[in-house]
């Protein structure tokens, strides 16, 4: 997924009311960006952090950048928008990639389910039973080389997994993808003590059947794209 406009970088001087940062780009110019990330941003929102920003011309925008990376001075990247891996991962489905869901040749975004909900994807094809795909973005790391989610408490995300449990229950398939949206983690886990009720309804969503999958991304100024596997470490 290519960014639309090219980013230019700027210097992050806070994050603030969830969704505004103020930054100060490369000509001194201080301007508010657009965060698109409700979470914690823990260990991303560092005064001094080197980031690329994404402008637009859209009068109907308040905001004329849109924060996308942070860059580490080691060279890592970081993707913050939570809006890029559903659309990352609808082209890799789209063009049957993933190795665990390249059968499917429909590939359907925002579907209604369940009480009140939408599936990311529902894939449909080849006489193959449905599969009910959520896609979570993975962006904390607390050890070196090891991600985890979620990085605040998320009943939504909780709910989801209750949600493609009862899919199973129904006779379809229910996959859980996490996207590691940053380049320097092999390795991906549950951050149970920032949210234990999300821990619980993970291990439930499992026993019931739900299969989860986990991939990394290559990460530039350019764009997002899915990459290799990621280990999972369960338990």
């Amino acid at each position: 997924m290519r960014f639309q406009t090219p980013l230019v970088p700027a210097t992050l001087i806070r994050r603030y009311k969830r969704f505004l940062a103020d930054v100060r780009l490369a000509d001194g110019q201080v301007v508010v960006a657009h965060c698109p990330n409700p979470g914690s941003m823990m260990g991303l929102k560092d005064e001094g952090l080197k980031v690329w920003l994404e402008p637009n011309d859209d009068p109907k925008k308040k905001l004329k950048y849109g924060w996308r990376l942070v860059e580490f001075p080691d060279g890592a990247f970081v993707c913050v928008d939570t809006g890029v891996p559903n659309r990352a991962v609808r082209a890799t489905l789209e063009d049957r990639v993933v190795p665990e869901l390249a059968a499917y040749n429909v590939v359907r975004p925002e579907v209604k389910y369940g009480e009140n909900s939408r599936i990311d994807f529902l894939l449909q094809g080849g006489g193959l039973p449905d599969a009910y795909v959520e896609v979570k973005s993975v962006t904390l790391m607390r050890q070196a080389g090891l991600a985890e989610f979620p990085d605040a408490v998320t009943a939504r995300g909780a709910k989801h997994l209750a949600e493609l449990a009862r899919m199973v229950q129904a006779g379809h398939r229910a996959v859980m993808l996490y996207l590691v949206q940053r380049t320097d983690c092999d390795r991906f886990t549950l951050a149970g003590d920032i949210d234990p009720a999300y821990a619980k309804a993970y291990a439930g969503a499992r026993a019931a059947g739900v299969e989860v999958i986990c991939y990394g991304t290559r990460i530039s100024p350019e764009g997002v794209w899915v990459a290799e596997p990621v280990q999972v470490i369960e338990g």
